[in-house]
């Protein structure tokens, strides 16, 4: 919007041939870097300055977390912090993407759709949860179902509407192509990928979002990571430079990045221990969307792994608790554990752990991922 205003507006039509240096100075609008680190700092302010209220109208509703008995015993005396705190983030997510994005860009709205859309699927179980104080809110069916609308809505829009590049990327090599030669999937195998993709990130930061600080600090690391690589992907110089898919269409989700990683800082404020909000399956679920929308639409989704490292390990730990307990409890035998709890960062708490420490240890982690991801750039 600010777009249109300060550039289309004052710049090129009020501001041309003038020697104001006002004026000239509204030309640096037109640039999406620069576009994109005004929408972080929008982001931050606006969690900054509205995160009090928020939790203030949450805590007013009685919308408090409620403890599973089953967890540590430490998580005990959270019980009542108030939660759902997602509804800050995607605010100013929506706010200052719209204030500072270029707003021609269809893939610029379907993140934002996308992201919605998960987020009312989290906001449901949320409410579910506290207001009709039903412990486990949604059933995973229907949170399933709710999950795998929105995606497959994702490839709908990319299918009829745009020129989406059915090609496939991958870390390391040098040309986009299976080792059997396959460049392209077809579209109909495609949405099987991206189904993949999006309730594989999606749940994997739900997951994740367990200890105060924790699933917003990896998500500031992710973002700031897939900001750059988004920015990289749709510069045609950078992308061919670095044998990137380019996609011009994808410059704008360039701000959207912009916009969560400032969001997250900004949120991480209120979440840091002791959290004072925590965000719910709100914020969880339409973060991890985020991730995996963005993705998929700058052909990242191989790097996706490596970029939100963290969020893998912490889901990968459960499908492996689960999938073990089931094996080994058969023929009456009692099931077996791998780990003491999962998620993962539960299993640490077990062991001893005090909660900080497992959050600057896995902080330290994510940055690491991160940084495999963006040196994947100069491997290819």
């Amino acid at each position: 919007m600010l777009y249109y205003l300060l550039y289309q507006l004052l710049y090129r039509i009020y501001g041309a041939g003038s020697e104001s240096y006002f004026y000239k100075g509204l030309n640096v609008i037109q640039y999406v870097t620069f576009r994109t680190a005004l929408a972080a700092v929008t982001a931050l302010l606006i969690s900054l300055l509205f995160g009090s209220r928020v939790i203030e109208k949450l805590a007013e509703m009685k919308f408090g977390q409620e403890i599973r008995e089953e967890g540590p015993a430490s998580h005990q005396e959270k019980r009542g912090t108030p939660t759902m705190g997602g509804i800050l983030i995607i605010g100013a997510v929506f706010l200052s993407t719209v204030l500072w994005a270029r707003l021609d860009s269809l893939y610029l709205w379907l993140a934002l759709g996308a992201t919605t859309l998960f987020a009312s699927v989290g906001f449901a179980d949320d409410y579910i949860k506290i207001v009709k104080k039903r412990s486990l809110g949604l059933t995973g069916r229907q949170k399933l179902i709710g999950q795998l609308v929105t995606a497959v809505g994702v490839w709908g829009v990319l299918y009829f509407a745009t020129s989406y590049p059915w090609n496939i990327s991958i870390p390391f090599l040098k040309d986009t192509a299976l080792p059997t030669g396959i460049t392209v999937i077809p579209a109909g195998v495609y949405l099987i990928f991206i189904i993949f993709v999006l309730l594989g990130s999606s749940n994997a930061v739900n997951l994740t979002d367990g200890l105060d600080g924790l699933a917003i600090s990896v998500t500031f690391i992710a973002m700031s990571a897939l900001t750059g690589l988004t920015y990289l992907a749709s510069d045609a110089r950078w992308a061919e430079r670095l044998d990137l898919t380019h996609n011009p269409a994808a410059a704008e989700l360039t701000v959207f990045c912009g916009a969560m990683v400032g969001a997250s800082l900004g949120f991480l404020w209120y979440n840091a221990p002791p959290a004072q909000v925590f965000m719910g399956d709100v914020g969880s679920l339409a973060i991890g969307g985020a991730l995996g929308t963005v993705a998929i639409l700058t052909k990242q989704e191989f790097l996706l792994p490596f970029i939100g490292g963290v969020f893998i390990l912490e889901a990968v730990s459960v499908m492996l608790q689960v999938s073990v307990f089931k094996i080994t409890k058969r023929g009456g035998n009692p099931g077996k554990r791998i780990f003491k709890m999962t998620p993962l960062h539960h299993h640490f708490e077990m062991t001893g752990w005090k909660e900080p420490k497992i959050v600057f240890r896995f902080v330290i982690v994510a940055i690491l991922f991160a940084l495999l991801s963006l040196s994947t750039l100069k491997l290819r």
